[in-house]
């Protein structure tokens, strides 16, 4: 009996180390350190484009693989992330991987609340810290619309389509004063509600691969812009 206790308290032990420890990570620096690793190993790096983002950018990849297939294109997007989770990455996840453009899709779990309390001001400052760190190192800077949503499924009730207008004004404005291009998604799928409809988000959040058509072609012509630029 007294082993098996023994046994119980180790493995709880062991169980709560490990929640410490990813804990510890919390901008998950861990998650593309093997991927990156081969980034690294590849020689050209001819107009490549780093996607910068959470669930919406990693699940533009797992939806559409098509769409990056044969191109110069790096997914970097990890589920629920906010913009500060991203500006603790950044260097890592873009800069390191040496683009010559870098496309930031970012805004909607801050608005959330995912990772706590945050202003649109809060959600400004980690944008343009990572545009500032993104064009000091000559990486040309693509800063997207959060995309619409009228109300989240795992945080009802909190009325984010307001805010995310009043982010995307402030996203245009920023974009426009310092050279950057502004990628707007919002115009293109928002519905009569301010938000995201079915047929492009099921969830009304995350796209699904219609949604991600629509995308495409627009988030294409700004990479086209941006290496122009």
């Amino acid at each position: 009996m007294k082993k098996k206790y023994t046994s119980i308290i180790t493995c709880m032990l062991a169980l709560f180390g490990l929640t410490i420890i990813n804990a510890q990570d919390w901008a998950d620096l861990k998650h593309f350190e093997q991927a990156n690793a081969t980034v690294h190993e590849m020689q050209n790096n001819k107009d490549r484009v780093v996607f910068m983002g959470n669930s919406i950018t990693i699940g533009w990849l797992n939806k559409r693989p098509e769409f990056f297939n044969g191109k110069p294109y790096i997914n970097r997007g990890i589920s629920g992330q906010t913009t500060p989770q991203m500006l603790i990455r950044f260097r890592q996840d873009v800069i390191e991987l040496n683009p010559k453009v870098v496309t930031i899709l970012a805004g909607t779990n801050d608005i959330a609340g995912n990772t706590g309390p945050s202003t649109l001001k809060m959600i400004m400052n980690n944008l343009k810290s990572m545009a500032e760190l993104a064009a000091a190192n000559e990486i040309k800077v693509i800063l997207s619309s959060t995309l619409p949503v009228y109300d989240y499924p795992w945080k009802p009730g909190i009325e984010p389509s307001g805010k995310i207008i009043e982010l995307n004004k402030m996203i245009k404005a920023y974009a426009h004063a310092n050279g950057h291009i502004y990628l707007d998604y919002f115009s293109a799928m928002v519905d009569e509600r301010q938000g995201l409809p079915k047929k492009y988000a099921k969830d009304e959040v995350h796209p699904t691969i219609e949604g991600y058509k629509v995308m495409e072609p627009l988030v294409e012509a700004a990479i086209t812009a941006a290496l122009n630029h």
